[in-house]
């Protein structure tokens, strides 16, 4: 049997430079796969710009300044909670600062895809309850991006 996941990726910002989206929704397929995600789900990545991600960084997190990427869970239980084969669950949104991403990539000098796709496998961990508040659970989702960006040969620098 093939677990059906959705992954959607959009760009909602004007941006000069092509951009292979299909090598961006396969990294966040290839993290579900990797931790063992066998329920259909789905995910909406959103490459959006400085303004989007500011605002909402300040709406959710009482941050008033952008940030690279922010994840959205979706905590709804409605009557498909759970996911069926023809009703994906919904994990959740993962919106990235594109201008963020590229400016990231060029102080590390690693490619915008490289840094796309670490925040891709940060934002799908988060969906999927990882976190990094604490040095424990910091230490733990830091070891699973980097397993998970080594099995997609991916170079990019981690975040101290």
């Amino acid at each position: 049997m093939t677990i059906q996941h959705v992954v959607d990726v959009r760009i909602e910002i004007e941006w000069g430079e092509e951009l292979d989206l299909t090598l961006l929704r396969v990294t966040a397929l290839a993290v579900l796969k990797q931790q063992g995600i066998e329920r259909p789900s789905e995910i909406a990545i959103v490459l959006a710009g400085d303004e989007t991600l500011q605002a909402l960084n300040r709406r959710f997190r009482g941050i008033d300044r952008p940030t690279d990427v922010l994840s959205f869970a979706d905590d709804s239980r409605g009557p498909f909670d759970g996911g069926t084969v023809e009703h994906p669950r919904y994990l959740g949104d993962i919106i990235i600062s594109l201008p963020q991403a590229a400016r990231q990539a060029a102080a590390v000098s690693c490619t915008l895809l490289a840094e796309l796709q670490l925040l891709i496998v940060h934002g799908t961990l988060h969906l999927l309850g990882y976190d990094h508040a604490a040095p424990a659970e910091k230490a733990r989702m830091w070891e699973a991006q980097a397993t998970l960006l080594e099995l997609l040969g991916v170079v990019a620098p981690l975040p101290a």
